[in-house]
């Protein structure tokens, strides 16, 4: 039980804040669908949420008022003609409820808050409606042939004149395939591999572009080069892409919207009397390279007043699927690097060294002889003679010739000038590129660039330690994240680029501490919900083609992404959307799981605790626990949602599954789970099947197992929940000494061996599933966050409106901070060794709160009284917002 103790102002706290001339409240961060004045929405009740800062000790946020209109004006003064609700309450993020809005258009939103002192604040932003429903698209998809084989890119161009003053205008495109826009001869913005990724026959995404500025001109011109990206899939390997039933040539369909000063409109939409013709780019394939004749180039070809006059009319072609919805989520982009080190080996061979692994693409800038044929190879090692070496991640490759080398650029010089060149439609995995030509070019370290590529999402969390390998492992996570991060989370940039499900689900904590990336998993979650069968069931890789992952690799421990990732959406930002979206598919695919399991609730469906070290657990194990976790957060979701009898009837399935479990393989006697590996006891811990009487029991099993070598002995799954188990039942020194190990098998164990990216395999002298560049066992990071620095959601207040501080001041470490910006604001926890006492610093942001828990002999400082609960060593504290300053005796 825990005890009471009031603290006077001699008490064991110290209170720090920060002073002000005057109480103030003010706005920060207005979003609307978790962007920032996003333009091109669909939805018809969009979210909005906005944080708060506080100075000179002014309360929090106790009301609000919203307003939502046409008029800016007007809104800033609370007269919004489209919505206006004023409340008491703390809430920040809140669900559109006014009048039907309506496509096209620009709307400001106002909001004022107050608190409980009088203070107050106002802010204005905006946001645009896009198409809104399909009825509302113009004009044809269009391309150039129907011909899926033929393999130079096309051009696409059209002129056009407006007639008065344009104050605003959009473009408006969706693609079956890559596009890149330009007008007047210059992109229009700095977006990568637009749009994104999805299963093309069953939705296709549209990207809304501010081309205002371009419209200025007397005359504009429009050009479009498409791509194959998924869609039109040339390159052959095991996933069989170029048997998609939706393969075809690239097509697109857009239009352009001008709106005029005196309030007219017009719209300029993709028909027959755009213009056709082949590009430069003379082959693309997202999963090899990018091959471009320089000697092909249309000067020109995209500006006004080109002659056209050979080119061939567009081709009216068929929509590749009857729904088109918005991409509303960070594009992709490229961060530029310079390249660490040149080795010139001749005048037409030359090895340079990025000096990390990264997903991206290759910059030349390059002179030499009119049609000189440069090969730029892309790989993540060396051989032993310092040649470049693909073999460990070309292994899935079916090339059915040799005109599609692995992930090899080919670039054929036009002469003259220097001369630029980046791939538009691909990316790689590497660290190292081989540039050789077949006639003699000179290069220097200067003449070659990389660009780091991902999802464009928002850094949020920070951790630092006193340990240096703890923090490049926890870099080298980031890395991986961001690499495996386009649109969709993928496994590898290299060797398969495909959604894997496990992968992900293992993850979404590592991604959510550290990333704002709730848009990016919200739209897969609608990629699921594309693939998921009639029966319930979700292939593996999402997206897919329709083929491959529905019959191998799927099962509970893959693809409970369905109920994961919904759930700590809904527990990180406290926003329900994705739960609630995702709630029939997830009660669909239970259900398939209850229809195929036996023995009360068993179920060998699944792939098992992938790359295991040495033991391995039984995949019935671990099928079943992730069946039980599905079941689990559907009683729950069925809670929140007020859905009684969903809850009572999943609730009972979940007891009966974890009966089944400890029935089979429980021994009770000894609390041990099967042969009693780090998996086996670790898993049934963490997920809660472990019965309550027993956990402390199974909890020194595993660490009598652990200490055995003090090194991992897992896969994939296990990756997520030994350091987890350890932490949370009194091993926390144990999960530390596991984790910043340096040795043989462990994340350190790479980093010691130069890796900047983790790996897919412990043995990095493997045979197979080695490529340097995997997500797969990124949980560590996420760790860091949960398991030292002690930063937990709760429950029962999610979106850390409460959340859980419980430090672990762990044995091996000098000092650790872990900061996270949460939807409230930044969230910090660090303490730091001084002789025999830590000094624990922490931050509540505005509008939350915290429980936490320290544990020591005493803890001293001094403040006002405070409330203060002990057991034993444990201190319990309920924090209000502010920043705090503890001094434990261990």
């Amino acid at each position: 039980m825990f005890k009471p103790i009031y603290l006077s102002i001699f008490g064991v706290l110290l209170l720090t804040s920060c002073t002000s001339n005057k109480d103030s409240i003010a706005l920060t961060d207005l979003r609307v669908e978790h962007m920032n004045a996003p333009f091109g929405l669909d939805t018809r009740a969009p979210r909005f949420s906005w944080k708060i800062d506080t100075e000179g000790g002014a309360l929090g946020q106790k009301g609000y008022q919203i307003s939502v209109g046409t008029d800016s004006m007007e809104v800033a003064k609370g007269k919004g003609t489209y919505w206006n609700e004023q409340r008491e309450s703390d809430n920040t993020l809140l669900v559109y409820d006014g009048k039907p809005l309506q496509p096209f258009t620009k709307y400001y939103w106002g909001v004022q808050v107050s608190s409980g002192d009088g203070e107050s604040d106002v802010k204005v932003s905006s946001f645009e409606t896009g198409m809104m429903d399909n009825s509302n698209w113009e004009g044809s998809w269009i391309t150039d042939v129907e011909d899926m084989d033929l393999k130079p890119a096309p051009y696409f161009r059209r002129e056009f004149e407006p007639q008065k003053e344009v104050v605003r205008a959009r473009a408006y495109i969706t693609a079956a395939g890559l596009y890149e826009l330009s007008l007047n001869g210059q992109k229009v913005d700095d977006r990568w591999l637009d749009p994104i990724y999805t299963r093309f026959d069953r939705r296709n995404l549209y990207v809304t572009h501010d081309v205002t500025s371009f419209f200025q001109e007397k005359r504009v011109a429009i050009g479009v080069l498409l791509g194959n990206g998924w869609y039109n899939h040339q390159s052959t390997a095991v996933w069989n892409f170029h048997q998609a039933g939706w393969r075809n040539r690239p097509r697109f369909l857009m239009n352009i919207r001008v709106w005029y000063a005196d309030g007219t409109s017009e719209i300029l939409a993709t028909d027959t009397s755009w213009k056709t013709k082949l590009s430069p780019v003379v082959f693309n394939s997202i999963y090899t390279a990018e091959h471009y004749d320089a000697r092909l180039e249309l000067e020109g070809w995209d500006q006004s007043d080109y002659d056209d006059a050979g080119w061939n009319s567009a081709l009216e072609v068929k929509a590749p699927s009857d729904k088109i919805t918005a991409e509303v989520m960070p594009p992709i982009t490229g961060e530029k690097m310079d390249f660490a080190k040149m080795e010139k080996r001749s005048d037409r061979q030359y090895i340079f060294d990025l000096g990390r692994n990264i997903a991206g693409v290759t910059e030349l800038t390059i002179k030499g002889e009119k049609g000189t044929q440069i090969k730029v190879t892309h790989s993540e090692q060396l051989d032993s003679l310092g040649n470049l070496d693909l073999s460990n991640i070309i292994v899935h490759y079916r090339p059915k010739d040799t005109l599609d080398p692995f992930q090899t650029d080919m670039y054929t010089l036009k002469g003259g000038e220097e001369e630029i060149f980046r791939p538009r439609f691909n990316y790689k995995g590497f660290q190292y590129v081989e540039v050789e030509s077949d006639r003699p070019i000179n290069m220097v370290l200067e003449n070659i660039s990389a660009y780091f590529m991902h999802s464009d999402v928002e850094s949020i969390g920070k951790i630092h330690t006193s340990n240096e390998t703890i923090n490049k492992i926890w870099e080298a996570t980031n890395a991986s994240y961001l690499s495996n991060l386009f649109g969709y989370p993928t496994d590898c940039p290299q060797r398969e680029k495909n959604g894997w499900t496990g992968d992900a689900h293992i993850n979404i904590e590592t991604g959510l501490y550290n990333f704002d990336a709730i848009m990016v998993y919200e739209k897969w979650m609608a990629d699921h919900r594309d693939e998921q069968q009639e029966n319930g069931v979700f292939p593996s890789i999402i997206p897919t083609w329709g083929g491959w992952g529905y019959d191998w690799g799927n099962g509970p421990d893959w693809t409970s992404t369905v109920a994961i990732i919904p759930w700590q959406l809904y527990q990180f930002y406290g926003d329900d959307r994705a739960l609630d979206n995702m709630y029939e598919p997830m009660k669909k695919y239970v259900d398939h799981i209850t229809s195929i399991s036996y023995e009360g609730g068993l179920t060998d469906w699944g792939l098992g605790d992938w790359v295991p070290v040495k033991s391995v657990t039984p995949k019935e194990f671990t099928s079943s626990i992730y069946y039980y976790v599905d079941a689990t957060i559907l009683a729950k979701a069925a809670r929140h949602f007020g859905k009684e009898i969903d809850y009572q009837e999943y609730s009972q399935l979940a007891e009966s599954i974890k009966n089944a479990i400890n029935t089979k393989y429980l021994d009770i006697e000894k609390g041990l789970y099967g042969s009693g590996f780090q998996t086996e006891l670790s898993a049934p811990l963490y997920w809660g099947i472990v019965p309550d009487s027993l956990k402390q029991k199974v909890a020194d099993n595993l660490a009598l197992e652990v200490k055995k070598t003090n090194h991992i002995d897992v896969g994939l799954l296990g990756t997520k929940t030994l350091l987890g188990a350890l932490s949370q039942n009194g091993y926390a020194d144990l999960a530390f000494t596991v984790a910043s190990q340096e040795t043989y098998p462990s994340w350190g164990w790479w980093i010691k061996n130069g890796a900047t990216t983790l790996y897919e395999n412990w043995d990095i002298d493997a045979s197979s599933d080695l490529s340097r560049n995997h997500i797969m066992f990124g949980a560590i990071s996420a760790w860091f966050y949960k398991g030292i620095g002690g930063i937990l959601p709760d429950e029962n207040a999610p979106g850390f409106k409460n959340f859980i501080l419980k430090p672990n001041f762990v044995d091996g470490l000098d000092h650790f901070e872990a900061k996270f910006e949460s939807r409230f604001g930044q969230i910090m926890s660090k303490w730091e060794r001084r002789g025999n006492q830590v000094e624990y610093n922490c931050t509540v942001p505005p509008n939350s709160t915290a429980l936490l828990y320290l544990k020591g002999k005493n803890i001293k400082g001094s403040n006002e009284g405070m409330t203060i609960q002990t057991d034993g060593p444990i201190f319990k504290i309920d924090l209000l917002p502010g920043s705090y300053t503890f001094y434990i005796e261990e």
